[in-house]
Order: structure tokens, then sequence, then C-alpha cells
């Protein structure tokens, strides 16, 4: 989001207070705020038991050292949610840049307020002036790096004219071949780039966790049943790993392809297809343009009916599935819900929404419960339906065996 340029004149009108001139170093330093002034700030709102902070605390971290080996004048400023002063100097002990004293309770709440704070991490970049540039640069940071300085809106203009032709000119070579490494890895050899051009490809951006381990687990699935099918389909592990132990172990389980272990390239990718989360599933077609960034949830909803990902396969089975909630009920008690879930549709009152059976993102048709909000895939209620005959079947035989065994001893 960009800003709309309302600054009080200066930095240190903004980050001083009638009775503070100054910020906090790591060390515990007092720097004058007027340091700061004729450079482009960013406040950094933070806080060290939110995983999703100190996820992103390195990379800001990296990007900022970047920008300090290029002479450029940018400086952040940390501005604590933490709970106690212990914990605000422990986070702020990772930090290489300034923050708002930790005890300054006033400051710190007088900035959330002023630029209007809903979560962390947030990032607001200030220009020079003291002026609002940006409140969106946590996603900046993610999908640009140091590339978003100074931040400006011709800056952003410049990098999303660049992007849109770097997709326009995307190949499978140009995304893999990295360094003058033509080459990605089987568990056996060095398997050639250009052996998979003309196949539909997906890249796997995963890591070792419990999140993507639950994931891998289907995709294996998918991936056997499509290569038995003869279906021209590979899948390339992107690793996010933290090193290379991780990332082997993490390999070791799937039995598709690997980009060699490189932290920098595939934060390039991750960057390049704007990965907010993992795992995620970005689905080339033959040619090697983008299909669909939204492989993992297409996995989810339709499994190996999904490939090859294309809009004209996505329309059929939407046709299908559309056809086939006709024979659905419009109410269902779902097992261990307080309340009756109606079927809805895209067009009465469904929408995205993470499924509480699966836990896996769903869209359109799903039963949901009005009054909490409870959401399931008709798949799963389906599956429910399944389990639910079979424990009453078993439950019927026992009961049968029961009685025949009673009426023999009488």
């Amino acid at each position: 989001m960009e800003g709309g340029g309302s600054g009080d004149g200066s930095l240190t009108n903004v980050l001083a207070s009638p009775n503070r001139d100054f910020l906090i170093s790591p060390s515990g330093d007092k720097v004058s705020v007027k340091e700061l002034e004729g450079k482009t700030v960013g406040l950094y709102f933070a806080a060290n038991w939110y995983s999703k902070c100190e996820t992103f605390n390195p990379v800001l971290a990296q990007v900022y050292a970047q920008l300090k080996e290029q002479g450029l004048k940018f400086e952040v400023v940390f501005v604590s949610s933490d709970e106690d002063q212990s914990l605000f100097e422990q986070f702020h002990s990772k930090m290489p840049w300034l923050a708002v004293p930790f005890n300054d309770l006033q400051s710190k709440r007088g900035l959330t307020e002023k630029y209007h704070i809903e979560g962390i991490p947030s990032l607001i970049i200030l220009n020079p002036n003291g002026e609002l540039l940006r409140t969106d640069s946590v996603d900046l940071i993610y999908r640009y790096g140091c590339q978003a300085y100074p931040f400006t809106p011709e800056r952003m203009i410049e990098l999303e004219a660049e992007e849109k032709a770097r997709h326009a000119s995307q190949t499978l070579e140009k995304l893999l071949a990295i360094n003058g490494r033509d080459y990605v890895l089987s568990h056996k050899e060095q398997v050639l780039v250009s052996n998979l051009v003309g196949k539909t490809v997906g890249l796997y951006f995963s890591a070792n966790c419990s999140p993507c381990a639950k994931f891998t687990s289907r995709l294996v699935s998918i991936y056997d049943s499509l290569k038995e099918k003869n279906k021209e389909f590979e899948i390339v592990f992107v690793s996010m790993d933290k090193d290379l132990e991780e990332f082997l172990q993490c390999f070791n389980g799937m039995p598709w392809l690997a980009l060699p272990y490189d932290n920098e390239s595939s934060k390039d990718l991750s960057r390049y297809f704007d990965i907010k989360g993992i795992p995620s599933l970005i689905i080339l077609g033959p040619d090697g343009k983008t299909v669909t960034r939204d492989g993992r949830n297409l996995i989810n909803l339709h499994l190996e009916m999904a490939f090859p990902f294309t809009e004209a396969q996505l329309q059929l089975l939407q046709e299908k599935i559309d056809e086939e909630a006709k024979a659905y009920p419009t109410t269902f008690h779902h097992v261990g819900h307080q309340h009756v879930l109606n079927l809805v549709s895209a067009n009465s009152g469904g929408g995205p929404y993470i499924c509480c059976e699966c836990d896996e993102q769903g869209s359109g048709w799903a039963y949901q419960c009005i009054d909490c909000g409870y959401e399931v895939h008709l798949k799963c209620v389906n599956e429910v339906g399944k389990e639910n005959e079979k424990n009453k079947q078993e439950f019927d035989g026992h009961d049968g065996s029961i009685s025949a065994t009673n009426a023999a001893k009488s």
C-alpha cells in the first residue's frame, strides 16, 4: 500500500518525544534521533513471542546489511510489542538496528495508532522528511529484497515492470539453470534441466517442518499415481531448509527431483514467485510458463484429477463438482460438532476457507455452520459419512453376533 505523504516535517518529530531525543542501540547505548535525519527509515513493529517475527527478522537483517554495504541511507527502528524489558532486550540483541526504548509506552502506543498497526510483523517506510511511503513493506522485503530500496512509487513501478518482463520471457532453463549449473538432482544422478522441457513441472517449496511433512505425504501419493498413468509430470523440490543436513533429511523422503541445495538460489525463486508460506506448489506448463501458483490448494481439492492444472481442466472439475453437489443433502450433522452444517456454494455464502476436518484450504462448495463459521470440504463430509456407515455396520454386526450367541445358549 502506498502512503499519502502525511508527515510531520521531520523524522525527529516522528521518532522523538517531549521527554526523549534518543533511540537505543542493541547494546543499550543511546543514539540521538537527529542522526537519522536525511535517511529513509523503516519502523519495524514486532515481538519475540510471534513466530512470523522470528522468521522475518533475519530476512530484514540481511537486506539491512546489504543496503549498508552499498552505502545507502537506510535505517530501521524497532517498535517492540514484547511482554517485558528482558524479552525486549533479548529480541533486540538479535537486531543490528536501533529501537524505541521499551519503557516509552506512550511513544510506542502513539506510533502504533498513527500508522494503524493491526498485526505484526509490520514494516512502515518513511522518507527522509518523515513522510509515509509504504505500509506493506514486509511483503516488499520478501518479494524484492534490497532491490525495493528506496521504496518510492517510482521504484515500485520499475520493479513491477521488470517482474512482468521476466515472467513473460520465463522458461524452465531460466528458472532452474542457475549460475552455469544446468541440472537438478535425482536420488541417483544429475538430471539435465533440458530433459524436463515439455513436461508439466511442479516447483515444490518445502522444508523439514510438520505442515510440509503432512502435505508431502499427500503429494507423494498423487505423484506416484500420475507416474503410474504415464503422465508427463515432474516435481522439483526447492528447499527452504536452514542447512544442507536438513535438506538431505527432507529430500530423502521424496521420490522426485530437487534443486541442489543453495540457500540464495532458493530465496531468489521464492521472491520471484512471491512465496508467502510453505509448503507451496508452483505449477509450470510444458512451455515453462506459470500455470498456477495455487498447486497445493488444487491438489487438496482435486487430488490427481487436478492434473494438468489448466483452466480448462479446472473448469471441467468445477462442473463435475457442481453436478455432484446436487445429490448432497442441504444439511448435515457433523460428528463432534454441536450445530447443523448447511450446504453452501460460492454464490450462496461460500468462499475461501480452511477445512475444519483436514486443516487444508478450500473454496466454493462446503458444509458451513452459520453460527460459528465451522466449514468442511464436501469430500471430507463424504469421508466422514462413509466412516460413520462403516462404524454402524461394525456395531450392528457386533450386536448380531452377541444375539446369535445368546440365542444358542438359550
